[in-house]
């Protein structure tokens, strides 16, 4: 009985180890079955075995795959079974009478595929999103101004577009499976397999749709979170009294350490996740107390009160003048500006002699950007948990979760002034973390029903669509809203 010699059109890490496989004539990979299609990572077709006789290969399509949660795949080579796969995989013999069939362990099988490659996607990612902030601060900003109402709508128009056109590229990457995208994925399983003892969260393959769909939602849930930022942001310029020409680098620094942390608190909480996927349960009841205190309990907008604020001021020297855009200084005296005769540019006059510090301070500047930092982890701790409602895929909760955050700064210029007057923007967030908190819930509560004494079901899973279409349609209502019902203005007594 001579094996098969071609790779089904299954899953590219398969097809890739098949063709290694392949290019050696003494060797052949032969996929007998496999039950990772359970976990939703292939469907191998017309290939479930009947047994371990290779003599029942020709009933193969018509047999049950085994109940069990192992890799089988045969390999026949012309060498001695003791010498082991010329792919450097461990292979042992299952029986002697089975014409050098042996099965690979799933681990083993796992590990000959080019996982590396996801990490160059993500490594792709940074370097582009690098290179955006260079070509901000460097070019596009090298000197400071005050950002115009035209030039921030230019920048919110690219910016959204970029993010929308990023989903296109999602959708082929997932597809096409390019740089590993889409394979050995996260992904939450199956109504039925959860129903049946299978867990909530499985790895498998994820196609371009799905993919699109789940990083689409992400990204419409981060950036209507976000609008809430942008008012706590007005709020903390205004305190501070930050010139409008110094906004765009607290702005942009505050984006960069948001992208540092957010990174860090996705992966993190991906592992979570991945390894205790009962703490979805807590992220979803997290998500409807913040809305429930969103509703309930009205915030403290006194930035002067803030600890953060109180810590740094006692901890480090600080002046109360800005030094220019800087965000520590020397200086012991407010600096004074003359006119360049040359450029006509207002430019800063030198430190008088003898009035340079020997330590250095903190600028109001420095504190504004500390509280933009402040306020966007506060964000994150709401808005990240919300992107795990839809998937646990950290590409997408990744990708999706920067996008929205990059155009923040030119949405500011947009909106800090307008902001006051949606007026019902803030109960459609409340309303779009307490639906992400309740998908989130109904997902994963069902499953651990059983340790309450209750009967334990299946997760009840709305689809990626409609939450997409719940989003869209609650933010659009409340702007249609605030249009229609503004906010009446205090009448002065004549």
């Amino acid at each position: 009985m001579q094996g098969q010699t071609g790779c089904y059109r299954a899953w590219a890490g398969f097809e890739r180890a098949c063709s290694r496989g392949l290019e050696n004539p003494e060797l052949a990979v032969h996929f007998t079955t496999s039950t990772l299609d359970e976990l939703g990572r292939m469907e191998l077709r017309n290939s479930a075995p009947c047994g371990a006789n290779p003599a029942n290969a020709a009933s193969r399509s018509t047999c049950a795959p085994p109940a069990h949660s192992a890799v089988l795949v045969a390999v026949e080579f012309d060498a001695e079974p003791e010498k082991g796969d010329k792919r450097g995989l461990p292979v042992e013999p299952r029986s002697a009478n089975m014409n050098h069939f042996f099965p690979i362990s799933p681990a083993a099988l796992l590990e000959s595929f080019d996982q590396g490659d996801k990490l160059w996607a993500y490594a792709g990612f940074v370097a582009l999103v690098i290179a955006f902030l260079v070509l901000d601060l460097t070019v596009l900003h090298r000197e400071a101004h005050e950002v115009k109402m035209k030039e921030a709508l230019r920048w919110s128009a690219f910016w959204l577009s970029l993010g929308l056109a990023f989903s296109v590229f999602v959708y082929f990457a997932y597809d096409n499976h390019w740089l590993g995208l889409g394979l050995q994925t996260a992904k939450y399983n199956a109504q039925e397999a959860v129903a049946a003892g299978g867990a909530l969260i499985v790895s498998g393959e994820v196609l371009g749709l799905e993919a699109a769909k789940q990083y689409l939602v992400g990204y419409v849930i981060e950036k209507s979170l976000a609008m809430d930022n942008i008012f706590v942001i007005a709020l903390i310029f205004a305190f501070f009294a930050v010139p409008a020409k110094y906004q765009h680098r607290v702005l942009f620094w505050g984006i960069l350490g948001a992208l540092l942390m957010r990174g860090g608190m996705i992966f993190l909480g991906s592992g979570l996740i991945l390894k205790y996927q009962w703490i979805l349960i807590l992220f979803g009841g997290f998500l409807l107390l913040t809305a429930l205190k969103m509703a309930l309990i009205k915030g403290n907008d006194d930035v002067s009160q803030n600890v953060i604020v109180k810590l740094a001021k006692r901890l480090f020297r600080t002046v109360e003048f800005y030094d220019g855009e800087r965000f520590f200084t020397r200086r012991s005296l407010k600096p004074t500006y003359s006119r360049d005769a040359a450029t006509g540019k207002e430019v800063m006059d030198p430190a008088p002699a003898g009035s340079l510090s020997a330590k250095w301070a903190i600028t109001p500047l420095f504190l504004a950007l500390l509280m933009v930092e402040v306020t966007d982890l506060v964000f994150a701790v709401d808005s990240i948990p919300a992107i795990f409602a839809i998937t646990p895929d950290p590409f997408i909760v990744f990708t999706s979760n920067i996008f929205a955050i990059l155009g923040l700064r030119a949405l500011y210029f947009c909106l800090a002034v307008l902001i006051t007057r949606f007026r019902f923007l803030k109960p459609a967030l409340i309303l779009i973390l307490a639906f992400v908190g309740v998908k989130l819930l109904l997902m994963s509560v069902p499953p651990y029903l059983a340790v309450v004494g209750a009967q334990s079901g299946a997760p009840i899973k709305i689809d990626t669509l409609v939450s997409l279409l719940v989003v869209l349609g609650t933010l659009a209502t409340a702007t249609v809203l605030s249009i229609l019902v503004p906010q009446k203005t205090a009448s002065r007594p004549g």
